[in-house]
């Protein structure tokens, strides 16, 4: 079953393409996406297949019921996109300002919306059930994951697997990992107040600006002092927006960044220790502050034994050295939030080549991917779907 249908998506490789390519020229961001969730709805309805809009924001579900009892696995595709200015001289550049698939997200979809309608024409083959999960959001923390399990799209799913297309991986091959491979993610907002004044009486002011600066360096000293260097961690400060001219000591300054951690004591330990350094320094100051910290995503762990049945997979149904065993990364994926409720796994596939514009990384304004990868994701999706359905 597997080569036949392999064969037959094949031949509908130009599809995902101009799926792909029109969702490129169409981008929406985080809890934004409602063009693009009708876009998704409409193509499945096309199809046939039975679907849920509006899952827990502006997911979609859809159902494939085989011919026959069976299991009931679950496929996940992220859609929304990224607040970066598209710099790629293409055709399918983005067509809104400010805003691109960064990441990859426009071809995850076109890969599962084209194995849903292969495996919808072949359904009465299967036995068991396929879930279609296209989510929204996974970009921004608290994501669209969490909100679509609680809404019911993991109902009766007995394993959940996602793909991410990676540009740091090469063509014809597929990282996995077992265990560990994506860090949770947190969120913070500092908002410094001081007293504003001239520039030229520095001792009448409380200038923010200054003790920000401050707060910046001394949040690095957390993973390199604080931290068990055995442990990983990550402290990033992103942004740093204060002042309003060169004459002038701000009255106010907003820091927001990043933290990234595995171990969970780690991870309570980090959003202590700012939170002291934080308010220590404003009070030392003569300011005051106000820290907005989101606890974001979990840990993505992959379960060991899905973890060694993609490997029998990706072994048998693919050539050569395509099998990768890949390092954790400090990035972060809301599919940590399937994992927990759920056996399954989440394999990286390869998309980069010697082109040049395969080979800037995620989240860059430059970022694109050798479009053939998503063939090679979608037959993944179906080796699986065989293995459990077949």
């Amino acid at each position: 079953m597997y080569e036949a249908l392999a064969a037959q998506l094949a031949e509908q490789e130009q599809q995902l393409i101009e799926w792909r390519r029109f969702m490129h020229q169409h981008p929406e961001l985080s809890f934004q996406e409602i063009n693009t969730a009708h876009f998704i709805a409409n193509q499945l309805r096309s199809f046939g297949i039975e679907i849920r809009t509006g899952v827990g924001g502006n997911g979609i579900v859809g159902v494939i019921r085989g011919g026959s009892p069976g299991p009931r696995i679950a496929f996940r595709a992220d859609f929304d996109a990224l607040p970066i200015q598209d710099e790629k001289d293409v055709p399918y550049k983005s067509t809104v300002p400010g805003v691109m698939h960064a990441c990859g997200h426009d071809g995850h979809t076109s890969i599962l919306l084209g194995v849903a309608r292969l495996l919808q024409e072949h359904r009465e083959k299967l036995k068991g059930e396929l879930v279609l999960i296209f989510q929204h959001a996974e970009e921004k923390p608290p994501g669209g994951a969490i909100a679509m399990i609680e809404d019911g799209c993991l109902e009766g799913v007995d394993a959940v697997y996602g793909i991410h297309l990676a540009s740091e991986l090469p063509l014809g091959t597929f990282g996995v990992k077992t265990g560990p491979m994506n860090a949770a993610v947190d969120a913070f907002t500092i908002k410094v107040y001081g007293k504003g004044g001239h520039g030229a009486r520095p001792h009448q002011t409380v200038d923010a600006l200054v003790i920000a600066s401050q707060i910046v360096g001394a949040l690095q000293q957390i993973v390199s002092r604080r931290v068990n260097p055995i442990e990983s961690a990550v402290v990033t400060v992103g942004q740093f927006v204060s002042g309003t001219a060169f004459n002038v000591i701000a009255d106010k300054a907003e820091l927001q960044g990043t933290v990234r951690t595995f171990n969970p004591e780690v991870r309570k330990q980090v959003e202590q220790e700012l939170r002291k350094i934080v308010q220590g320094l404003c009070e030392a100051s003569g300011a005051r502050a106000e820290i907005d910290y989101l606890n974001g995503y979990p840990p993505l762990v992959n379960p060991a034994a899905e973890t060694e049945r993609m490997r029998g997979l990706i072994t048998q149904h693919f050539k050569g050295e395509a099998l990768l065993e890949i390092e954790a990364s400090m990035g972060a994926e809301d599919f940590a939030y399937y994992l927990e409720h759920r056996p399954g796994n989440f394999i990286e596939v390869g998309s980069r080549t010697d082109d040049e514009g395969t080979q800037y990384p995620h989240h860059h304004p430059m970022f694109d991917f050798d479009e053939r990868a998503m063939l090679q994701a979608a037959k993944l999706f179906l080796a699986i779907a065989e293995d459990y359905l077949g």
